[in-house]
């Protein structure tokens, strides 16, 4: 933020701060004694009443966040802000990996506003967050800790650290991964427990875990399709109309898919046909014996294996 302010009154612009997380960042660096003797910050909703060529604007969202200014900018979706021919976005940060594709995304919306885009690999831009090791050593003779817990990084960073640490004076050190419940004290630092961890994805009005059933399953649905059979049986196992089969996704209903489809109810007749009537009255196996041949069919002729669920109806 100092580097962008001497930029700004070399350059002789008026610096805003878009995004609330800078506003908050900005306050607390003041409180600590850091940005001084720095000019008062131009609010988002001011910047329309100045030149475009006498701004510099510090934007959140250089990671492609999708609710970030950056990416609300680049979507001409700001309340406030609107980038266009001639402005220049510089991204001083590096892609996090397993950002590519929404960074990317970004660069994308940016280019087609005529907007030229210069990132750390195309000038020396990038600004890290990380400390080195030798201002991590200066650290741990400030604060001389009895114990290092590293917390950021994959699991090769964290040993790491920890030799690092102990290299450096600190008397002991501990590891834990993502849920992983560590007990510090008394005694040796130890894992107790291990507690559900991980992100979560907003689905309507709740939360379910980004790892979990609903989730793979949406995943599973979306790739592959999915189907519903209802089969009607009478109390003698017999089956008492023509299998219902309903398979959005995968049938359109017209030409070659109405062949599918109505192969898929003969394969689903045929499987219940060859099934013993002891085996019809157990629904886990009726249901299994369904699935099976309506995916046989589906994969067959479209190459993938859908998720088929089966409606058992005894009268």
């Amino acid at each position: 933020m100092v580097s962008a302010i001497r930029v700004a009154e070399t350059t002789g612009r008026r610096v805003a701060l878009v995004g609330r997380s800078l506003w908050r960042i900005a306050e607390i660096a003041k409180e600590c004694g850091y940005l001084e003797n720095c000019p008062e910050f131009v609010d988002a909703r001011d910047i329309g009443y100045l030149p475009r060529d006498e701004v510099l604007m510090l934007v959140t969202g250089s990671q492609g966040e999708a609710r970030a200014a950056l990416a609300r900018i680049a979507a001409d979706d700001h309340p406030e802000i609107s980038l266009s021919e001639g402005d220049t976005v510089i991204f001083s940060s590096r892609e996090i990996p397993g950002n590519e594709r929404a960074i990317g995304r970004l660069k994308n919306q940016l280019a087609r506003l005529n907007v030229e885009v210069i990132t750390e690999r195309d000038a020396f831009v990038h600004v890290s967050g990380h400390p080195a090791r030798e201002e991590l050593q200066e650290l741990y003779d400030w604060v001389n800790p009895p114990m290092l817990v590293p917390i950021h990084g994959e699991a090769r960073h964290l040993i790491e650290h920890c030799k690092f640490a102990r290299e450096n004076g600190v008397p002991a050190t501990a590891m834990a991964e993502n849920g992983e419940m560590l007990r510090l004290a008394p005694g040796q630092p130890e894992v107790l427990a291990q507690v559900q961890s991980g992100r979560y994805a907003v689905d309507g009005r709740r939360l379910v875990p980004i790892e979990g059933d609903v989730v793979r399953a949406r995943r599973r649905m979306t790739f592959s399709g999915v189907a519903v059979a209802t089969v009607v049986l009478d109390e003698d196992g017999e089956l008492i109309k023509t299998p219902q089969l309903s398979a959005p996704g995968i049938v359109d209903g017209i030409g070659e898919d109405v062949v599918m489809h109505e192969e898929a109810i003969s394969a689903i007749i045929d499987a219940v046909g060859s099934m013993s009537r002891r085996q019809r009255f157990n629904d886990e196996k009726l249901e299994s014996a369904v699935s099976q041949a309506a995916r046989r069919v589906f994969r067959a002729e479209t190459g993938k294996r859908p998720t088929v669920q089966v409606h058992v109806v005894r009268i």
